[in-house]
């Protein structure tokens, strides 16, 4: 059984390599990460358990079908970290109803189902968060993708410090198609979590992000907004 947040869509993705693209989310319950400017406690910590549901594969593919009118999709796994689920047979399943799946996890858990990914989005979390980078975690699941799984790296900057931090990682995995965007820093709080996003000072903080690898002729990322929170701030289900 699979731990489940939310399933809402279709819409689009709102960051990374496939920023845009039409998609269902499946936003699972879990994580073994506690950022300091986590946007999403309400699938992150144990106290929301409540909420979320504990569904197979079949009810999960039911749910994405009704929702892209039976249409197939890329189906978007998120958390929370979704590589702490079980995950194989809803992509077995879901492949075969000819739906294609990506998900995006901070690297820190590796699953033999990971091959079995189209899209894989790497997303090892700055020294802003408070948490730790295992190198030896990550790369167990760059070597769990399969051979026809895209795989990318997408950091979040949230100061000069992520930013440096950023560069060197990246020189560590020139194989990797590099995404950067700015951190949404306002933490959610027990009492708000699902908080409200200053656009404004994201907005900023992404123009300093532009003008930061661009001042210092580092060509190599592509440089990404939030398009969910331009669109719809940090409203849940869309």
């Amino acid at each position: 059984m699979i731990a489940v947040s939310e399933i809402f869509g279709p819409t689009v993705q709102g960051e990374g390599a496939l920023i845009g693209l039409p998609t269902v989310f499946v936003r699972t319950g879990g994580c073994d990460f506690r950022c300091s400017w986590c946007d999403t406690l309400y699938a992150v910590e144990p106290r929301f358990k409540k909420d979320w549901q504990n569904m197979d594969a079949e009810a999960i593919l039911t749910e994405v079908n009704r929702l892209s009118g039976s249409e197939p999709i890329l189906i978007t796994l998120s958390g929370g970290n979704p590589a702490l689920q079980p995950m194989a047979e809803l992509l077995q399943l879901g492949h075969q109803q000819g739906h294609s799946f990506a998900m995006e996890t901070q690297g820190s858990k590796a699953q033999t189902w990971i091959n079995q990914l189209d899209h894989l989005t790497l997303s090892p979390k700055p020294p802003s968060s408070g948490m730790p980078f295992r190198r030896e975690r990550f790369e167990a699941c760059l070597t769990a993708a399969g051979a026809d799984t895209k795989v990318s790296m997408k950091l979040v900057i949230a100061d000069e410090v992520d930013y440096q931090w950023a560069k060197a990682l990246a020189a560590d995995y020139p194989q990797l198609p590099l995404y950067l965007q700015p951190c949404n820093t306002a933490p959610a709080t027990p009492e708000l979590p699902e908080r409200e996003t200053d656009v404004e000072a994201l907005n900023s903080q992404l123009r300093w992000l532009v003008e930061r690898v661009t001042s210092d002729r580092w060509y190599r990322p592509r440089i990404l907004p939030q398009l969910h929170v331009l669109i719809w701030n940090n409203e849940r289900g869309v």
